[in-house]
């Protein structure tokens, strides 16, 4: 799964590294280092703009709202329990196939941070069972330091209790799509801890390399064996993993240090 993850790139760099054509100032958020489900977050996404005389796609950076909302949700509360979709079913989910066929993303990110599940826990969640506490926190980014690209998903909902002129009637949020962790070995691995993806949590977001994102941006695409196609794993071999303090277990915490790679897990914690 995704539940939390780091962004610091500039939006200036963000927009240089996915060839934005229009972002807006006034939406740049600060740096954060501990993303948490219902922030505002960015996300690249191809769409034509507002009141524009060509219907083209412009590739935009915008801020939305971590936590898809259908837009047939009568009300947005059940938001924060929709910040990942499973690549395995998003196509037939009724909260998340309109938006799979017609408005998908990149939600851009350092890396994501994940926390290591005992056996016993990981069968729960396969479940779909309720977990206990999880334990070491370590942080999942590409080895190259190259942006770590999301795949995800976004929606438009309405509050119908505001006006049309109402600067919050109008809600876009999002999902970041998850799959299978991988059960190769990481590129870096900690020397004492787990080797590969899957010994840290049996899922990860969806990570899209270059090559892929124009296509899974392409609002035309709509076919659905086609746009499952783009659901396939990245290469393996591309990622490192660390420990990181438990300090990010906090949502309250934010700041640079909590990226600092350990050299060990901390005492008391699994690996």
């Amino acid at each position: 799964m995704c539940g939390r993850y780091a962004a610091s790139r500039r939006p200036e760099d963000l927009a240089g590294i996915f060839e934005v054509e229009k972002w807006e100032p006034e939406e740049t958020l600060a740096p954060d280092y501990n993303v948490a489900p219902t922030k505002e977050v960015y996300a690249v996404l191809d769409r034509p703009l507002k009141d524009a005389e060509t219907k083209r796609p412009v590739r935009q950076l915008r801020k939305l709202k971590w936590g898809l909302v259908p837009s047939w949700s009568k009300s947005p509360e059940g938001g924060a329990r929709m910040i990942n979709a499973r690549a395995e079913t998003v196509h037939e989910k009724p909260s998340y196939r309109r938006a799979f066929t017609s408005r998908r993303c990149i939600l851009p990110a350092d890396g994501y941070y994940e926390w290591v599940t005992a056996q016993e826990e990981r069968e729960l969640e396969v479940e779909g069972k309720k977990k206990r506490a999880r334990k070491q926190p370590y942080f999942v980014l590409p080895a190259d330091g190259s942006v770590f690209a999301m795949a995800g998903l976004y929606e438009f909902w309405r509050d119908r209790t505001l006006p049309d002129d109402h600067p919050q009637a109008w809600w876009v949020t999002c999902s970041v799509i998850t799959t299978e962790a991988e059960r190769t070995p990481l590129a870096v691995a900690p020397d004492d801890g787990p080797h590969a993806l899957v010994d840290i949590h049996p899922r990860m977001p969806l990570m899209l390399t270059p090559d892929r994102w124009d296509a899974w941006l392409d609002p035309a695409r709509t076919d659905l064996d086609d746009l499952r196609s783009l659901l396939e794993p990245p290469p393996a071999g591309l990622m490192r993993a660390y420990p990181v303090s438990t300090a990010v277990s906090n949502v309250r915490n934010n700041s640079p240090e909590l990226l600092k790679e350990l050299e060990g897990p901390e005492e008391g914690t699994l690996f």
